[in-house]
Parts: structure tokens; C-alpha cells; sequence
């Protein structure tokens, strides 16, 4: 395949801008065929990180006026020579410049062809190339900052960190065993204990990271549960802050799900609507009932609102069977009303927090809030220092390098000799590696760049 690739890098929207970015070592040949600047000057022998103003053409025809950014390799972001044409930006010129370029001699970049490109040549290691698409796809400011922190490297710098312990070792187990007169290994094993554990502590931290760092990062997915006509809807629509959901005096009008995403103080929060909870012969109300079972099975966060002004009825009973072993915010609403059902006899059903609204009256709201602040993450969030590992990949790898360490640990319990050690502390060493691109399958490579956008 022709190794210069072309592609629209911005949105494929009317917008003030847009920009084709091309990448390879035909690059400067290509755009000198289609572009003419001002001065007369050709990008060939021009200085790199340049910016020069002139017309695209198509043959004899000025598609429009343009800055061209030259970015000569190595130094550029992939590594290679780089061309970036900033045009006007309406869908049908972006596309009509990509085009002549791709006549001109380029091909289309496959997605993020432009960031694998930047890794194999070393520009950037694997999880920092990840974190760029999770910069692009961040849906909050910690989703943003701990993508930031792992784009600079924060991880990165862990896990080399960790791997220059173990692969130091590693030498000096096989040095001791091809040379024992000048290498002395005893009492070496419990050295070698101590850097071990030392090592598995620092992996649990991050270990531990994953499950706050996730649900920050995706948000918290949280339901909305509760019987015909005890505010779900009204909650909903306060939440998000618009009529989104149909709310009526009928039970039974919400029969679907509907689902919301909103930022509360920080924290995300992927809401799900249900139908509500009853026995119904109804065929399309029943469906919907059995939805809203299914989705409170799999929420982190479930928001069950109670309607204080009735009675539990065999309803209720039905959902609290469903909620003993669940993340809970049981929500009395409804308390601008004659309270039937009040905390005590809420509290003798089910034992879960409890906090008085009216859905209505905009009451009780803020302590929800801080509730949820004080479930999942101890009442404060922090945008400080410490790495998040938000990455599934990264944390099969990371339990993986722990393993072989508690192996480690085994052998050197079990008193088994040094070359032992060697063997899972270079399963350690791979598995670290495989989080910032060492040693890595192509088959993985490129999978993980497949999921990026184009022209990135």
C-alpha cells in the first residue's frame, strides 16, 4: 500500500475550519502538486514547523484558500513528514481537498493511523496512544484529567519504573549463576523478598484505583426504581433539568426506559428511568416491568423512590426483595404531601440510607447529591496527583504482573533455586510491558487503533 495516508482530522460539520492532515514521505510531493502558495514558493526545502498561505487546486481549478502547516520528521507528531491543510470549513470543500490529495498520490488513513504511526516510531508508548482517544471521548473533568495525566506519562513512568527494578534483578540472578565466584547470592533470596513485596504493594495501589477510577471515568450507572406514580419521572425531569420524561396522575405511563446522562458536582451519572413496578396483564406495561428488573440487576446505583403520602403495598415488597444487596438511596417523595410513610416504617423494610424530597417542590435534592459524593467516593472528589487506572487492558496486565510476583514470593518460600525466580519475574517484566506497547502482539496493536476516529 502507499505508505502517505490523508484524512479529514476535524468534525465532518459546517464549522469555521477544517483540517486535512496527511502523513508519510510523499507527503511534500503530494501537496506541491495541488497546492500553489502566494509567493510562489514550493513546500519542498522549506523550513519545518512552517505555516504558508495560498490556494488547493484541482487541475486548473481552486478548490480554496488555504494555510498549509508543514511539519518535517522526525519531529512531528507522528514522527514522519506531516502536511495539515486548514481550509474553510464547509463538509463539501474538506472533502473535495481530501480527495485531490488522494488523487494526487495519498491513500485514506485507516483509523487512528496517524497516533499507531506516532507509536511504532516511538514517538509515544501504548498507553499513552490509549489516551488520547480517551481525551477525545472524555464526558467529565476527572474523565479528562486522569486521561491528560496518562497521556503525559504518569502511568508510563510507573511501570518503567517498576520494570527497571525487575529486569536489574533478573541480570543479576543470571550473572550470579554463569559467574558465582564474582557474584555472591547469599542471603540474596530474602533481598530479593523485600523488592518483591515492595513491588506488589505498589501494584495493589493501582489495583485499587480501577473500580473508582472507572466509575469516574464512565460515570455511575444509576436507576431509577419504584412503583406506578411515586415520582420517578418528576425526578428524573428535575435531574436533568428539562421535561424529558411524560408525567401524568395515570399509572403506568412510563412503559420504556429512558436514559440520561448528566454531571452532578464532578460525578457523571448515566440515569435510567423505569416503568414502574407492579403485576399487570398489560402485554406492553409488563415488558417494561420486566426491563426495569433486568437494569436494577446490573446498576452500580440504585434511586428508589418511595411515594410517602400511601402505603407499601405488595408492590414495594416486590422491588425491596430486589434491593437488599445493592448500592441503595431509598428517596421518600412525595413529603409536601400527608406523610403515610415515614422513615421508621421505611427503615423496618429495608435498611438503607433514607433521605426526604419533593420531586415537586425541588426539596431535599442537594442531600441526594452529597449522599452519592459520600457512597462512592468518601465525600470529596480530588483532581490531584494520584494515577487512575481507568483502562481494563491495563488492569488484566497489572493482576497478571501481580501473580507472578506472589509465584516469586513462593519459590523463594519454598527455598526453590534462583533461576526459578527469574522465570515469573520475566512474566513480570512481559505483563508491565504489555501496558506501554514492549513486546505486544500486532494482532492487539491493532485492534486498540481500529477503535479510534478517523484522522487521528
Amino acid at each position: 500500500m502507499k505508505n502517505t495516508f490523508a484524512a479529514i482530522s476535524t468534525g465532518l460539520t459546517n464549522s469555521g475550519i477544517s483540517i486535512v492532515r496527511m502523513c508519510g514521505r510523499d507527503s511534500v510531493n503530494i501537496i506541491d502538486k495541488v497546492f500553489k502558495s502566494k509567493n510562489g514558493k514550493k513546500i519542498e526545502g522549506q523550513k519545518s514547523h512552517t505555516i504558508h498561505y495560498g490556494f488547493i487546486y484541482d487541475n486548473d481549478k481552486v478548490l480554496d484558500e488555504v494555510l498549509v502547516m508543514y511539519m518535517k520528521g522526525p519531529n512531528s507528531y507522528t514522527g514522519e513528514d506531516t502536511i495539515e491543510v486548514n481550509c474553510h470549513g464547509g463538509v463539501l470543500v474538506t472533502r473535495k481537498i481530501l480527495e485531490v490529495l488522494i488523487k494526487s498520490g495519498a491513500r485514506a488513513a485507516e483509523p487512528g493511523e496517524f497516533t499507531k504511526t506516532a507509536f511504532l516510531n516511538g514517538k509515544i508508548d501504548l498507553s499513552r496512544a490509549e489516551a488520547v482517544m480517551d481525551v477525545i471521548n472524555a464526558k467529565n473533568d476527572f474523565a479528562l484529567s486522569a486521561s491528560v495525566k496518562q497521556l503525559n506519562g504518569k502511568v508510563s513512568e510507573i511501570i518503567k519504573k517498576l520494570r527497571e527494578k525487575i529486569i536489574y534483578e533478573i541480570a543479576y540472578i543470571e550473572s550470579a549463576l554463569d559467574d558465582p565466584e564474582h557474584y555472591n547470592i547469599d542471603g540474596y533470596s530474602e533481598k530479593l523478598r523485600t523488592i518483591i513485596e515492595e513491588q506488589i504493594i505498589i501494584i495493589n495501589d493501582l489495583l485499587k484505583t480501577f473500580d473508582s477510577g472507572k466509575i469516574l471515568k464512565e460515570g455511575i450507572n444509576t436507576v431509577i426504581l419504584g412503583k406506578p406514580n411515586a415520582g420517578k419521572s418528576s425526578l428524573l425531569n428535575l435531574l436533568i433539568g428539562e421535561e424529558r420524561a411524560i408525567v401524568t396522575d395515570i399509572e403506568g405511563t412510563t412503559r420504556d426506559i429512558l436514559e440520561e446522562s448528566i454531571i452532578v458536582n464532578g460525578i457523571q451519572l448515566n440515569i435510567i428511568d423505569t416503568a414502574g413496578i407492579r403485576d399487570t396483564v398489560e402485554a406492553v406495561e409488563k415488558i417494561g416491568v420486566e426491563r426495569a428488573v433486568k437494569y436494577a440487576k446490573k446498576a452500580d446505583l440504585i434511586l428508589y423512590v418511595v411515594d410517602s403520602s400511601r402505603n407499601l403495598d405488595e408492590s414495594d415488597e416486590r422491588i425491596i426483595e430486589l434491593l437488599r444487596e445493592k448500592q441503595v438511596i431509598i428517596l421518600l417523595n412525595k413529603t409536601d404531601l400527608n406523610i403515610v410513610t415515614d422513615e421508621n416504617v421505611m427503615r423496618d423494610r429495608l435498611d438503607k440510607k433514607i433521605i426526604s424530597i419533593s420531586a415537586k417542590q425541588n426539596i431535599g435534592i442537594d442531600d441526594l447529591e452529597n449522599e452519592i459524593r459520600d457512597m462512592f467516593f468518601e465525600g470529596k472528589i480530588e483532581f490531584n496527583d494520584e494515577v487512575y487506572i481507568t483502562n481494563s487492558r491495563h488492569i488484566s496486565e497489572l493482576q497478571s504482573a501481580k501473580d507472578s510476583l506472589v509465584m516469586v514470593l513462593n519459590s523463594i518460600d519454598n527455598s526453590m533455586p534462583e533461576d526459578f525466580y527469574s522465570i515469573d519475574m520475566m512474566s513480570v517484566y512481559e505483563h508491565l510491558g504489555k501496558i506501554i506497547g514492549e513486546a505486544v502482539e500486532e494482532d492487539l496493536v491493532n485492534e486498540i487503533f481500529e477503535k479510534f476516529c478517523m484522522g487521528k
